[in-house]
């Protein structure tokens, strides 16, 4: 008997050796990010470093300053300088949450029921940046002055009598008074708050509040379950944006306001202009960078929202 044997395998075709891919591109999104990270060094650490070293310093500006460690000057602009802090706080928090009354309407209308006015009502939102800040506040002096119109109207709605019990006006003045403060700085940046609840708004899915009105809730109820926790993203966004740049504005309580409504903005600005205490205002600067930092890093935790617009 013969027995059969089977025919061994082809052999595989050489197959070239294939080169490792170059590491070359992997190191394209550092360079790309290069340009990015050598501005923040410079026109952010740089600055930073040295007004941390002029907050320990000693000396004057005919003597000059050396670094001699004091830092019983951080000690010494709070102990001074603190109902400046509490009441730019103060203002900042007020015009913040006077921003996301008056925002959070207008974004929800821009966004579910503006149809083809959206792109109107955006430009008018956006339109007080065509102008400076510095003449955006000055025409406030126009609408807030004595003898106006807005001042004889809230003169004969009695307001005034409120607000001047509340010691948020004077008399029958608006000017030179918390509220024109407060009035500025709502106005100046409320398009801060406005764009974010708005591109918050527009990424919630419509079919969202169909499958609530579904279930029978309510619009009040598909507002509070629905809208408001899914925009809250925007609401963080745009409560940062308005409150931090506001805690250290200068120009408004320089312009509506009085010597009694001056923020920390202003003692900074005259300790570093007029003063010329450079290190007390370094260590004022360092303070207020450091409590907001806190408050920020404590109000985004609170907030329960993991990511921001």
């Amino acid at each position: 008997m013969s027995t059969l044997t089977e025919a061994p395998p082809p052999l595989a075709p050489d197959v070239p050796e294939t080169k490792p891919p170059r590491k070359r591109g992997r190191l394209t999104p550092y360079w790309l990010l290069l340009p990015g990270l050598l501005w923040l060094v410079v026109f952010f650490a740089l600055p930073m470093i040295y007004q941390g070293s002029t907050s320990i310093q000693t000396g004057s500006l005919e003597d000059g300053y050396k670094v001699t460690w004091h830092f019983a000057t951080y000690w010494d602009a709070l102990s001074e300088y603190w109902p400046q802090f509490v009441r730019s706080g103060f203002y900042a928090a007020a015009a913040t949450i006077l921003c996301l009354v008056l925002g959070y309407p207008l974004a929800y209308l821009i966004a579910f029921r503006a149809g083809r006015w959206r792109n109107l009502i955006m430009i008018l939102v956006i339109a007080p940046f065509f102008t400076s800040f510095l003449i955006r506040t000055l025409a406030w002096k126009t609408i807030l002055a004595d003898g106006g119109p807005v001042v004889g109207a809230l003169n004969s709605l009695h307001v005034l009598d409120v607000t001047s019990w509340l010691g948020w006006t004077s008399g029958d003045r608006v000017l030179a008074t918390p509220l024109a403060v407060v009035c500025g700085l709502t106005y100046n940046f409320l398009p801060f708050m406005i764009l974010p609840l708005y591109t918050s708004l527009e990424r919630i899915d419509g079919r969202l509040h169909e499958a609530a009105g579904d279930l029978y809730a309510k619009p009040f109820t598909t507002f509070r379950k629905v809208t408001f926790p899914l925009s809250m993203p925007g609401v963080v966004s745009g409560t940062l944006l308005t409150f931090i740049p506001a805690a250290g504005d200068y120009v408004n309580a320089e312009l509506l306001g009085s010597t009694d409504t001056r923020m920390i903005g202003n003692v900074i600005q005259t300790q570093f202009l007029r003063v010329l205490d450079y290190p007390t205002a370094a260590a004022l600067s360092f303070i207020l960078m450091a409590a907001i930092l806190f408050m920020v890093t404590f109000y985004i935790r609170k907030s329960g929202t993991e990511d921001l617009v």
